[in-house]
């Protein structure tokens, strides 16, 4: 199975669900694409007030489907694409939707998980939840624009401590850095969520929107040039023996010789 994002919709609140059963909803190929998909639409219907984005059976999302990466990680042009069109088209469809989103936050959130949440607008968490992207274990950086992503909304102190140290932060760490507005009792965590999206949907939707669209405005004054500009070898490691290491030791379960 390469799992799914769901999309339900209830009165004006519309619930996404990262959902990869067995994998800690880590994301695939398919996923990518049906996360963009699904926030176009949203994008698009003008009765919705809210979304939550959440993942399934406890976990918001463990990172990438490893499992597929000797497929396409180990060719400079197609892991540019995979990073520059799917894995973006994804992210830009959330960080581009005017509608308020929830981050409903259980249990893994690493990774691809990580940059998920950064699009969102209100981030909640359980008290267990583990927040990384210990991709250095892996052999490979973080893409130029995901890492300037996460680095807005995580802060540079904790990117650089995720990235350069693999370092894993718990929700206390993650409020105390302004990453999270609320750490919960994991089992409250769902039903805060919801009664967080039904406050928003009371408020007005067309101020919503146009506030959101004003945050996107200033985060484009404020930031540097386009992450391809800066680097423009951003994917010339494909090929590297470290990169092979690092995702050949983790499907054989061993720890990587770099």
């Amino acid at each position: 199975m390469t799992g799914q994002v769901r999309l339900d919709i209830a009165d004006s609140v519309a619930r996404v669900t990262l959902s990869h059963p067995g994998k800690l909803n880590a994301m695939s190929r398919v996923m990518w694409q049906e996360l963009r998909a699904v926030f176009e639409s949203i994008q698009q219907n003008a009765s919705l007030r809210c979304v939550i984005l959440a993942g399934e059976g406890g976990n918001f999302c463990a990172g990438g489907d490893i499992s597929e990466y000797a497929d396409f990680r180990f060719e400079e042009a197609s892991l540019r694409q995979f990073h520059d069109e799917l894995v973006w088209g994804g992210l830009q469809a959330v960080l581009d939707c005017d509608v308020p989103i929830v981050a409903q936050i259980e249990g893994a959130c690493m990774g691809a998980g990580l940059e998920i949440a950064s699009c969102c607008d209100l981030r909640l968490a359980g008290a267990s939840a583990k927040f990384g992207a210990p991709i250095a274990k892996l052999g490979f950086p973080m893409a130029p624009r995901e890492l300037a992503l996460v680095m807005r909304a995580a802060g540079e102190p904790s990117a650089r401590a995720m990235l350069l140290a693999a370092a894993v932060l718990d929700a206390a760490t993650a409020a105390q850095r302004g990453f999270l507005h609320h750490v919960l009792p994991d089992q409250a965590v769902a039903d805060e969520a919801g009664m967080m999206a039904r406050r928003v949907s009371r408020l007005a939707p067309q101020a919503a929107r146009l506030n959101k669209q004003t945050f996107r405005a200033l985060a484009h004054v404020q930031q540097a040039p386009p992450a391809t500009d800066l680097i423009a070898d951003a994917y010339a490691y494909a090929a590297s023996a470290e990169h092979r290491e690092g995702i050949a030791a983790f499907v054989d379960k061993r720890s990587p010789d770099f």
